[in-house]
């Protein structure tokens, strides 16, 4: 009698469980990965200029890659930040400052989601970057000569070339005003010299004509004036924002431009 006791409950339970309603399980949904952040550094500087930038991104989970930029030319350039970028898995931003600009414009990746340029050239297609910093049309620009000096660059592989770089005595004054001695100096320390006809070299077909581009303008800027900024981030229909800072925003103003970035990134 107790075994069919306790049958009788089991079966009564059985069925009462059989007819409540059913429940739909959601499926989980993968929350889609943050892109990765690719940011190129310009001329007169090298990687260490985006630490500051590079390490508030991370600090908010993106990953970030800096990759090293030769300086010889838009084209050879761009190769080598498309071999970085061949290495990354998802979607990406890619950022530019100064002359890494003209660097991403060259850049044709699917999976290259936004481009941001930073202070930089932006050029169109057949266009070099001098035209950006033609007195007539833009003045305002102090990276002349004195300022602006030339060298015989002597490299094994890629032969020798004819670069241009910064004058010691002008650097903190034209390039980087707003940032303390200390940090001028440190970042004379890392410049590195741009092969001139990098910025003779006639433009491709640029990738802003087709990816969605931001532009942050210096409205301090001594090198690129910013007069020319704004003219290339209007034909460019970019989202366009302007910070009171140098050439150097990113190492003036690293909260403010990883701010930008992060807009970009969402």
């Amino acid at each position: 009698m107790k075994r069919m006791t306790l049958h009788l409950r089991g079966l009564a339970v059985a069925l009462t469980l059989t007819a409540l309603p059913a429940v739909a399980i959601a499926p989980a949904v993968a929350t889609p990965p943050s892109p990765t952040i690719v940011l190129v550094h310009g001329a007169f500087a090298d990687t260490t200029s985006w630490d500051g930038v590079a390490e508030l991104l991370r600090a908010d989970g993106y990953r970030v890659v800096v990759p090293d930029n030769p300086l010889r030319g838009p084209v050879d350039d761009a190769a080598a930040v498309q071999r970085t970028l061949d290495s990354v898995r998802g979607p990406v931003v890619l950022v530019g400052h100064s002359y890494g600009g003209s660097v991403i414009t060259q850049v044709h990746d699917a999976k290259v989601r936004a481009l941001v340029f930073v202070a930089a050239f932006a050029p169109a297609q057949g266009e070099i970057n001098q035209l950006a910093l033609d007195p007539i049309r833009f003045p305002g620009s102090r990276l002349l000569p004195p300022v602006l000096q030339v060298k015989v660059v002597d490299d094994p592989v890629a032969g020798s070339s004819i670069d241009a770089y910064i004058a010691p005595d002008g650097f903190h004054e034209v390039f980087a005003q707003d940032v303390s001695d200390g940090t001028a100096a440190e970042m004379l320390a890392h410049q590195r010299s741009l092969a001139v006809s990098a910025n003779l070299e006639p433009s491709g077909a640029p990738a802003w004509a087709t990816t969605p581009s931001w532009y942050l303008v210096s409205a301090q800027d001594r090198a690129i004036p910013p007069a020319a900024q704004r003219f290339m981030a209007d034909r460019m229909n970019a989202r366009t924002e302007e910070i009171d800072a140098s050439h150097a925003s990113l190492v003036s103003r690293p909260g403010e431009v990883a701010d930008f970035v992060r807009a970009a990134a969402r």
